[in-house]
């Protein structure tokens, strides 16, 4: 009995031991948890487990900041950023995640085949970052993420939209496919332009989509706008004279420019050929110059207002001087300067009507020519025009020691010197502005510009109504006048240099520089044409029409009073004979 006893004592002892331990076991469970949880001392404790649950889950995100607007003077937009999506992908775990029909689906919505994505894939392997596609539309973009691959994610970023295509390409210029300026003001002012990126902390699911905002790390500091001087309008109609005018003669291209005369603003910058920014697939080099910035050319006879300007500054000639050009001719050393015709006895005012070579070389031989030289440096030639446009070119004014004879009177009447249209257009707002000379802006300006006087209000004066005679139904410019407005200009046909050096006699610029209204000139236009091939090549044939177009739209868009009678304009073309034998 003692024995049953003893055992029964030992089973039940071992029975309350083993109840004991299983019983501490929830307890022991509990504590541990709540040393994982509660206690963040603890090795693996809950700071261990809240980071480690942060790192699968929670992602710093970029928030892109969209690229300033660029706008024309009256608010109108010449380059927008709008927002698209690109699609990127981590190739390690499309290879391991993603099934054989994921990649098929995926390769058909990026609408390139199998074989592509897969061996772009295979070539990013040990990656975890990859472009799939750039810049998406929303919609297309959404469509492809809807298919919940794995590893592929999408992020917002801004594409540049440039609502006016082609006809402020060379002026607007364009963005790379980051954003970043590349030519034209998007590059001069790229600093002003450009966004820059802000940071937010977000939690992500295991397929990489957002499904909260923590916190704002850095916001988003989006572009300036930059407003323009462009009238928008004004640019319109300039492009569109120009392209037909070099359309019609077949020319190798042209630029227009439209200055104001009293702000100093640029209002039309048009350039040929010209491009489409929005798709530049097919860009063509040559198409991306702004010409009328970049491009130097000899101005030939459209400074001969300012040589005629030098000829009054000197003292010894006076408006009513006559010259003698008889018999049309006239040979200094071994060069021989030949009118049309005989044009015979003309004063200041009839050189400059008919352009006369004759007039204006004897005029420059009677001049230091120093003073002619000082002249033009004291209008801008050889003088950058400080745009900060991206190739601007300062042209070139070059000082003799010595001149001979031919070189002194080919400078005066513009060969020997380059400009730019820009610098011309700048030469003539001073003209048009009673001698005052104030910077030239492409940006637009609500304050008076300083002014610096670099010649006589009367002499300016005096000159523009010179320049109205060679714009008038008398003058080699009559094509540029402009029903119910008084003109003044003068027409330029500019030999082209060859490569070898010399003049070529079959390749030409037509040019036309010329401000209206002329006793009080609200705007300076300045057009030239490169190589006209279809017969046609005088200034006063392929340029004058354009600048009439191009001014007398202007003029009414800025709503400028009219201060000429409206008459019909007596338009015939030139004599075959002055159509053979040079250039006014």
């Amino acid at each position: 009995m003692a024995k049953k006893s003893i055992k029964n004592t030992l089973s039940r002892g071992r029975y309350y031991s083993v109840m004991l331990v299983l019983g501490s076991l929830p307890l022991v469970v509990a504590v541990k948890i709540a040393q994982l949880q509660i206690m963040p001392s603890e090795e693996h404790g809950s700071e261990f487990l809240q980071t480690q649950g942060d790192a699968r889950a929670i992602r710093t995100e970029t928030i892109p900041g969209h690229r300033g607007l660029i706008t024309d003077r009256n608010g109108q937009p010449l380059a927008v950023s709008t927002p698209v999506t690109t699609l990127i992908a981590n190739p390690k775990r499309i290879n391991e995640q993603a099934q054989a029909d994921d990649l098929a689906k995926l390769a058909k919505a990026l609408n390139i085949s199998l074989a592509q994505l897969q061996s772009r894939l295979k070539r990013y392997r040990n990656k975890s970052f990859m472009y799939l596609a750039r810049q998406l539309p929303s919609v297309e973009a959404d469509r492809i993420l809807d298919l919940q691959i794995p590893g592929v994610f999408g992020r917002q970023e801004y594409k540049r939209f440039y609502p006016a295509g082609e006809v402020t390409a060379q002026l607007v210029g364009f963005t790379d496919i980051n954003d970043a300026g590349q030519e034209g003001m998007e590059l001069a002012y790229n600093a002003i332009l450009a966004g820059e990126p802000g940071a937010k902390k977000v939690v992500k699911d295991l397929a990489g989509r957002v499904i909260k905002d923590i916190s704002l790390v850095k916001p988003a500091n989006h572009g300036s706008t930059l407003r323009l001087s462009i009238d928008l309008r004004v640019q319109y109609a300039a492009y569109r004279a120009l392209k037909a005018s070099v359309q019609k003669h077949q020319a190798k291209s042209g630029s227009v420019i439209v200055l104001d005369v009293h702000s100093g603003e640029v209002l039309a910058m048009a350039n040929q050929p010209s491009f489409n920014p929005n798709d530049r697939s097919n860009l063509s080099p040559d198409s991306i110059r702004n010409r009328s910035v970049t491009d130097m050319m000899e101005p030939g006879s459209t400074v001969k207002p300012f040589t005629i300007l030098a000829a009054l500054e000197s003292g010894k000639f006076k408006p009513e001087t006559v010259i003698n050009t008889s018999p049309g001719y006239l040979k200094v050393n071994y060069k021989t300067f030949v009118d049309t015709r005989d044009y015979g006895s003309l004063n200041l005012a009839g050189i400059l009507k008919k352009s006369s070579q004759v007039g204006t070389t004897k005029l420059a031989l009677a001049l230091n020519p120093d003073t002619t030289r000082e002249l033009f440096e004291r209008v801008g030639f050889g003088e950058g025009i400080g745009s900060g446009f991206p190739g601007e070119t300062a042209g070139n004014l070059p000082g003799y020691r010595k001149w001979d004879p031919v070189t002194q009177a080919t400078f005066a009447f513009g060969y020997g010197l380059s400009v730019s249209s820009l610098q011309l257009a700048r030469a003539y707002s001073i003209l048009a502005n009673n001698g005052l000379r104030h910077e030239i802006t492409m940006l637009a300006t609500d304050s008076a510009p300083e002014n610096v006087r670099v010649m006589d209000a009367q002499l300016s004066a005096t000159v523009r109504s010179m320049l109205k005679t060679a714009a008038s139904d008398q003058g080699t410019g009559k094509r540029a006048m402009i029903d119910g407005y008084s003109v003044g200009g003068k027409t330029g046909t500019l030999h082209k240099i060859k490569p070898g050096g010399g003049y070529d006699q079959h390749r030409y610029m037509s040019a036309f520089a010329g401000l209206a209204p002329v006793d009080n000139p609200r705007l300076v236009t300045i057009v030239v044409i490169d190589e006209p091939r279809d017969g046609d090549y005088f200034g006063g044939l392929v340029a004058a029409p354009v600048f009439s177009e191009v001014t007398g739209s202007a003029l009414r868009l800025l709503q400028v009073t009219p201060d000429a009678m409206s008459a019909e304009r007596n338009i015939v073309s030139l004599p075959t004979t002055l159509a053979k034998r040079g250039g006014l």
